[in-house]
């Protein structure tokens, strides 16, 4: 698995503290309604709604929360405002990073991200500075669970997923994004539990950190990540696991 892959399974670990931060239930509704507006409010018509809001049940968000953003992406209301924007810049030794916000004040957004990138030793980029580096990509992750991982990830491909990477008892799946419900689909009634399944920007190559870069890599990453206008953080450092379960710990 790639840094970014590896720190994403680290923070579905740590879920407990990002719903103590009171965060999660405000970047749900937002991604909610961003689906909506986007596909329509149904979401057995819409698959990037139904993808949230299974992700939306499965931390617990309340049903008329969850309906109440639906509404407000569907219908034009107080939701309308909020918009997708996406911001590019450099961490340590020149790693590419990707930012995901959906915000309803642009300048407020883009100010608290250059705050976060100047304060901690990285920078913004120009539109397009980075991007050539990363792909959509569908991506799928399960948990073993004592089933062969191996066996896991050779029905996915049977299924039409591209490829597949094993870490730690941690199957993650790779499809294109038109093939990730179909795929998700098999593999559920196969058995296996879906950690999650989203579409997600790749890197097609990695920059190896040395442990130093790798904690101020992760400190800036989270640092963006804790911001209320952003969604998702995306970047290309590989970094060791001994970085990784340091900063973890």
């Amino acid at each position: 698995m790639s840094g970014h892959s590896k720190w994403s399974t680290i923070k579905r670990q740590k879920g407990a503290a990002d719903a103590q931060r009171g965060q999660l239930f405000t970047k749900l509704s937002k991604e909610i309604i961003l689906a909506a507006k986007a596909g329509g409010g149904d979401p057995d018509a819409n698959f990037r709604l139904r993808l949230v809001v299974q992700k939306a049940k499965e931390n617990n968000m309340p049903a008329d929360n969850i309906q109440r953003a639906i509404a407000k992406g569907a219908g034009g209301g107080d939701g309308a405002d909020v918009e997708e924007i996406t911001y590019e810049g450099y961490g340590p030794a020149g790693a590419a990073i990707i930012v995901e916000a959906a915000t309803d004040n642009r300048n407020r957004t883009v100010a608290e991200v250059r705050n976060v990138f100047a304060r901690s030793g990285g920078s913004m980029g120009e539109s397009g500075s980075v991007a050539w580096n990363f792909e959509l990509r569908g991506l799928i992750n399960i948990v073993a669970n004592g089933s062969d991982p191996e066996e896991i990830a050779m029905s996915a491909i049977d299924a039409g997923a591209e490829d597949f990477a094993v870490s730690d008892g941690a199957v993650e799946i790779y499809t294109q994004p038109s093939d990730l419900e179909s795929v998700k689909k098999t593999l559920e009634g196969s058995g296996h539990k879906v950690e999650s399944a989203e579409v997600a920007r790749l890197p097609k190559t990695t920059v190896a950190l040395a442990d130093k870069d790798a904690v101020s890599m992760l400190k800036l990453v989270e640092k963006l990540e804790s911001l209320d206008d952003v969604q998702k953080v995306y970047f290309n450092a590989d970094i060791s696991d001994e970085a990784l379960a340091g900063y973890a710990s």
